[in-house]
């Protein structure tokens, strides 16, 4: 019975640890997988206005011969300048207070351009030189209440599911995956909502992406579309984790057995089986998850507007090419693999070797990262 007890608190809190380290070391993967995803493509990066303007140029200034819209700069907020391309994009109406959706606007000098970013290392640098260290952990509060009770109840659910629930066959450990990652995915999608409009870019319409700011945007989404905007963007999210768990759980488990056949057990094949099954997974399903991102991180946009999952991959691949499908791949691909093997690996564990996860986290939190996790962990059951 003892056992059974010790077997019961080491499922949630194993996943519960997994989560919260994932969360914490994987949160600005993250954050630049969607500064990449929600940026408009086809921005000009060639000066497009030479003729000298001002040294550093007033607020609410931006070049209005721009082809791309303006959003901001490192010193000043910039209104947005119509563009009808980007209107067709995203599907959004234009009005006389905000014309279009907008990007970054860069001052060059005393030229001004309209720039994207090139890539991951690009992103991260530009997140890390604007809004420095805490930028690249922007959302983690959220990730972190979105990610330890999903995470634990994924889980726990999948290996009920697994042991408990369906019968012994190959396809089972696809089944419980399908089954376990959506009513998890349904039941989170409104944080879910409110994570990816935290992580969007650092200012957008004119406004700071700040907690409080993306809770008034929500709610004001709320008021104008209805209490089931909640679930924005909920059909691109089951595209893109109902796949990826079937196909995760099942390469998981194959790949475990046939580790263990050449004689490779325990925490490191769980890592290894883990992160390349994330791995994989992550590739297939990076196309959904680019289009989950731009309907989140765009709430203003009326859903009726959105159009199906079908359409919106389909007018990324007429502007963008197909290489829009997998805008952010790298860095998605940076957070998912280990964060699988992580969270895996923790899970796989259970005792004695969480402890010793848990001491690792217990370290780390002396630099501040997991203050908000020490008080909640019973360490008294981890020594009995």
């Amino acid at each position: 019975m003892q056992a059974s007890n010790r077997d019961w608190y080491a499922k949630p809190l194993a996943a519960a640890t997994g989560a919260t380290l994932t969360a914490l070391t994987m949160t600005p993967f993250d954050v630049i997988k969607t500064r990449l995803q929600t940026q408009l493509p086809n921005a000009s990066t060639t000066p497009t206005h030479q003729t000298p303007l001002f040294p550093k140029p007033p607020p609410n200034t931006c070049c209005q011969r721009s082809p791309a819209d303006c959003i901001r700069n490192s010193h000043s907020l910039a209104p947005s300048v119509s563009h009808p391309q980007s209107s067709q994009l995203w599907g959004s109406r234009p009005n006389p207070t905000n014309p279009n959706p907008q990007v970054v606007c860069l001052w060059d000098g005393r030229a001004i351009r309209a720039q994207r970013v090139q890539g991951f290392w690009d992103a991260a640098w530009r997140v890390w030189t604007v809004e420095g260290v805490a930028g690249l952990w922007k959302g983690v509060g959220t990730t972190l209440a979105i990610a330890v009770p999903a995470q634990t109840a994924y889980m726990v659910t999948y290996d009920t599911l697994l042991t408990q629930v369906l019968p012994t066959h190959n396809l089972a450990p696809f089944a419980a995956g399908i089954m376990a990652r959506t009513a998890v995915s349904a039941t989170f999608s409104p944080l879910e909502l409110l994570r990816t409009q935290l992580q969007a870019s650092h200012h957008f319409h004119g406004t700071s992406r700040n907690l409080r700011s993306a809770i008034l945007r929500i709610r004001t989404m709320v008021e104008t579309q209805g209490v089931q905007s909640l679930w924005r963007g909920l059909s691109s999210t089951l595209w893109r984790d109902v796949p990826f768990s079937g196909f995760y759980w099942f390469s998981y488990e194959t790949g475990k057995r046939a580790l263990a056949r050449r004689g490779y057990e325990g925490p490191g094949a769980a890592f290894v089986s883990g992160a390349t099954s994330g791995s994989m997974a992550a590739i297939l399903t990076s196309p959904f998850d680019v289009i989950k991102t731009r309907r989140q991180a765009f709430i203003t946009t009326p859903s009726s507007t959105s159009s199906s999952t079908i359409s919106i991959a389909a007018r990324i691949v007429r502007t963008e090419g197909y290489r829009g499908l997998f805008a952010g791949l790298t860095p998605r691909l940076a957070k998912i693999a280990p964060a699988c093997g992580i969270m895996i690996s923790c899970y796989e564990v259970r005792w004695p070797g969480l402890r010793g996860l848990v001491l690792i986290s217990l370290t780390i939190s002396r630099i501040g990262f997991l203050q908000i996790l020490i008080p909640v962990i019973p360490l008294n059951i981890l020594t009995s």
